[in-house]
């Protein structure tokens, strides 16, 4: 047995104990900052907690275990050793604090622990840094958190000298020590994961609090993509080829794919192509229970509360994910979420599809994508410029043009002055135009000019979305001066809303975004109450143009009469749900099934199994999608141009 007279064996202990401290006064501190939320069960918390949290501990003490316990003695010894490591402490205690700030404040903006998010936030470092910079008074809190681990450590500075000063263990009980935390990592890379021993299902919110932000920030860093077939449940390819084909089956449809899950299809509509130009706004974080025709009070959406008095508005509609990247893909490529990273963001991946703006650009528009941020983050600028669009960022606009900007891009208002200017020219050359534009202003730090509206910038998100709709009536006042609005189909959609957390993994309630179409001499204004998808947009408006193309889209056309069962398809990295307008079924990691019934009330959650129909058809839209994205067979086809 170890005796903790040894010197390493005492400084592990010291610095082990202390993290476990931090990771339950963290819990503590999010249970009593967020009593709201749905939360009970705590002793089942704070056990399954203590189980991540030693868990974490098994693989951050290994590499610091292992030099203590095989450091060579008279390097041990040596006073510049021993004040390094009197440093060394100093730093993981400052660690330790920063990380359980970071925590608070990740919760703060996502209801969840670090996830998948956080991992993204590691890449584009330069937007987030400067988002954390004009959210947060940083360098206030980067001195206490400095100040705080300073005196944690001259508080236990004489117990650190004391634990210096202490025997060392001979070779052989080194040796056995570093084989036994060897051991424990292992034990906790079988025995411990992301679903164990949280478990799946149940209340979110307990399943989160049990989680340990640390552990869960490098397992998603491991599974941030998902091979479908290995992780999730399946159905024979004959089974689901035909399911999928009749999902998608509408009136004016001829299969041609000869792979049983192949969804390729030509669409034949009668007449010539109306080449209509298109404005399509998505915009960022806007839930539709913001609007003031939804119920609202705060009167934050003026100018969308009359815009939807002269639109097709579709009242039921539901974004697939909870990231820009996810909406993004889903409008323009018209796929249900795969589990781990949207396609946008696969590098490498993440071109060559029969996109929107493919498809548009084939019959002679000028297709772009407009961001007001910079093309670079998550994977844009690769993701559009090679799916058959141009496009124009933030760094395409010259500053002189830029009147306000923060961490995340410019203003949308110069957003919507670059719009117009791409308008204008295009009208100019006799171009059909697709602009499909991304916004930026309704994001942390919710900072925008001055003087727009009534709420002060930076004050929060109330302002974020008042100057957002404030952005979208002077937009659309300007252009119904143009030459070209008459002839122009405008959207608005919402990329996702602004905060997805629930009690459930899915809480569909929290997926719920507004769709405006808006062209006063061209669509009758209307609410449309039928069950929507983001992957349902590309084909409606293909269908507004009166094209005939060929699709690997699995969405529908909206103006079609709903022969076809509804559903809405949703998830996030792990979780994939299908909501038929009143259950939802939910896929996840090692062959998952349950279901929610009655999903917007009770949501009363049972497991299931693959012959559950709701289950078979949500298995079949992932299955077939994953297998589609997997054998290219969702590719942009030169052959259909030449036959058009």
């Amino acid at each position: 047995m170890f005796k903790m007279r040894h010197s390493p064996l005492r400084l592990l202990a010291l610095i082990s104990g202390i993290w476990l401290v931090i990771f339950l006064i963290t819990r503590l501190a999010l249970i009593i900052g967020h009593l709201d939320e749905p939360v009970g069960g705590y002793a089942s918390v704070f056990a399954k907690g203590l189980l991540y949290d030693l868990s974490f501990l098994t693989y951050a003490m290994l590499p610091l275990g292992m030099y203590v316990l095989l450091c060579p003695p008279i390097l041990w010894r040596s006073k510049w050793h021993k004040r390094c490591l009197q440093g060394l402490v100093f730093i993981i205690f400052f660690v330790m604090l920063f990380t359980a700030v970071a925590e608070w404040l990740f919760w703060d903006e996502f209801g969840v622990r670090f996830n998948f998010i956080a991992v993204d936030y590691l890449v584009y470092s330069d937007e987030v840094l400067n988002n954390l910079l004009e959210s947060y008074p940083m360098g206030t809190l980067l001195t206490a958190l400095g100040a705080s681990a300073m005196a944690l450590s001259w508080a236990l500075r004489k117990t650190l000298w004391k634990i210096l000063d202490a025997p060392l263990p001979g070779w052989r009980t080194r040796v056995v020590a570093v084989a036994s935390l060897c051991l424990l990592m292992g034990a906790s890379l079988m025995l411990v994961d992301q679903d164990t021993p949280r478990g799946r299902g149940g209340n979110t919110y307990n399943n989160e609090l049990a989680s340990n932000g640390p552990y869960q920030f490098f397992a998603a860093f491991r599974n941030n993509e998902l091979d479908y077939e290995q992780f999730f449940a399946s159905l024979p390819a004959d089974q689901v080829g035909p399911r999928i084909r009749d999902e998608l089956r509408e009136p004016n449809v001829v299969f041609t794919g000869t792979d049983p899950m192949d969804i390729r299809r030509k669409i034949t509509r009668q007449g010539p192509v109306k080449k209509l130009n298109v404005v399509l706004v998505t915009i960022e974080s806007f839930s539709a229970k913001y609007m003031g025709s939804n119920g609202d009070t705060r009167n934050l959406t003026p100018n969308l509360d009359e815009l939807r008095k002269h639109s097709l508005y579709f009242s039921n509609f539901y974004a697939t994910g909870t990231r820009t990247d996810r909406g993004l893909e889903a409008i323009t490529l018209s796929i249900p979420p795969t589990p781990g990273r949207s396609i946008v963001k696969r590098i490498g991946r993440e071109a060559g599809f029969a996109s929107l703006g493919q498809q548009l650009s084939a019959v002679g528009y000028d297709s772009v994508f407009v961001y007001g941020g910079r093309g670079y983050f998550d994977n844009m600028n690769a993701f559009f410029s090679g799916n058959g669009y141009r496009v124009v960022d933030q760094s395409s606009v010259a500053e002189s043009e830029i009147h306000f900007k923060n961490a995340w891009g410019m203003a949308d208002e110069d957003l919507y002055k670059q719009t117009l200017k791409l308008a204008d020219a295009n009208f100019a050359a006799g171009k059909p135009f697709l602009l499909q534009l991304m916004t930026t202003s309704n994001h942390r730090p919710y900072t925008y000019p001055d003087n727009r509206i009534d709420i002060k910038s930076g004050k929060g998100r109330d302002g974020a979305v008042k100057y957002t709709d404030y952005a979208i009536g002077q937009f659309l006042q300007a252009a119904r001066q143009k030459p070209w609005f008459d002839n122009t189909i405008f959207i608005f959609v919402a990329d996702h809303t602004a905060g997805s957390a629930g009690k459930e993994d899915l809480p569909v309630v929290n997926y719920q975004i507004p769709l405006f179409i808006y062209a006063p001499k061209i669509v009758k204004p209307r609410d449309d109450g039928q069950l929507a998808s983001q992957i349902d947009l590309a084909p409606t408006l293909l269908g507004l143009l009166n094209m005939s193309y060929e699709s690997t889209f699995f969405g529908r056309d909206l103006q079609l009469a709903p022969t076809l069962p509804p559903r809405v398809v949703l998830g996030n990295y792990q979780h994939l749900g299908l909501f038929d307008g009143q259950n939802l079924a939910i896929l996840s990691p090692r062959n998952g099934l349950r279901r929610h019934d009655d999903a917007l009330g009770a949501s009363i959650e049972k497991a299931s199994q693959s012959t559950d129909p709701l289950v078979a058809r949500t298995i079949t839209y992932y299955q077939a999608a994953s297998h589609g994205f997997k054998s290219r067979l969702l590719m942009w086809s030169n052959e259909s141009v030449s036959k058009r």
